[in-house]
């Protein structure tokens, strides 16, 4: 998705991002550190980003890819906006009627008349194909 004549890239991210640059043949990633650095344009180089928190609104996260000729002439941007969406299974665990987000019998089980826990059924059949 580079322009043509594209040597080098480098990438901006808005706080909410985390960012990774992962090249050929390492199986560690590069930390994206503070604006300025560039990296080569080489095939097979990813870039991988990811959120740990939810967003506050839609679109409040940002990565902008700069790419830049020999001689670090810039070429042109791409942006991708981003919105981190938190999920969580909510559920009535000690059975007292009221749903609770963080409730300590969430995440065990026991079974009987003084039991907790949830019981998660997913239909994983394929009526609508």
């Amino acid at each position: 998705a580079a322009p043509a004549g594209a040597v080098a890239f480098g990438v901006k991210h808005t706080e909410g991002v985390s960012v990774d640059v992962l090249f050929r043949g390492r199986a560690e990633p590069e930390a994206v550190p503070g604006a300025g650095t560039r990296w080569p344009l080489d095939e097979g180089t990813v870039l991988r980003f990811s959120m740990s928190r939810a967003s506050s609104e839609v679109n409040d996260n940002k990565v902008t890819v700069s790419f830049f000729a020999e001689g670090g002439k810039p070429i042109n941007q791409a942006g991708v906006f981003l919105t981190g969406v938190g999920i969580s299974l909510d559920v009535d665990a000690d059975q007292d009627g009221v749903v609770e987000k963080n409730s300590p019998n969430k995440a065990s089980w026991a079974w009987g008349p003084e039991g907790h826990g949830a019981i998660l059924l997913v239909s994983c059949d394929k009526e609508f194909p």
